[in-house]
C-alpha cells in the first residue's frame, strides 16, 4: 500500500508543478488565458441574448421548452471538451 500511495503522490506533485508552469510556446500565462476564456464566453452569451431577443420580438408564440435546453447544453459540453482537447 505504501508503494501504491508514493506513486499517487508523485503523480499529484507532477501534475500540480504541470498545471503551475506558464504554456510552451507562447506569452499567454494561465491567468490570461483564464480572463481572455472569460471575455470571450461574455461576448458569445450576449451576442446569444440578442439573437434571442430578436427572435421573441419577431414570433409572438416563440417558447423555449426544456428538449432546447439539453440540446444546447449538450452542445456546450462537447464544445467545452474540443477545447479542452486541443495541442493534444
Amino acid at each position: 500500500m505504501g508503494r501504491e500511495s508514493n506513486s499517487k503522490s508523485r503523480k499529484v506533485t507532477k501534475m500540480t508543478e504541470l498545471q503551475e508552469q506558464e504554456l510552451p510556446n507562447t506569452n499567454l500565462s494561465r491567468s490570461n488565458l483564464i480572463g481572455l476564456g472569460a471575455v470571450l464566453g461574455a461576448l458569445a452569451g450576449a451576442g446569444a441574448g440578442y439573437v434571442l431577443s430578436q427572435r421573441l420580438k419577431e414570433e409572438e408564440n416563440f417558447q423555449l421548452t426544456a428538449r432546447d435546453g439539453l440540446t444546447i447544453g449538450g452542445a456546450l459540453l462537447a464544445l467545452f471538451k474540443q477545447i479542452a482537447n486541443l495541442g493534444k
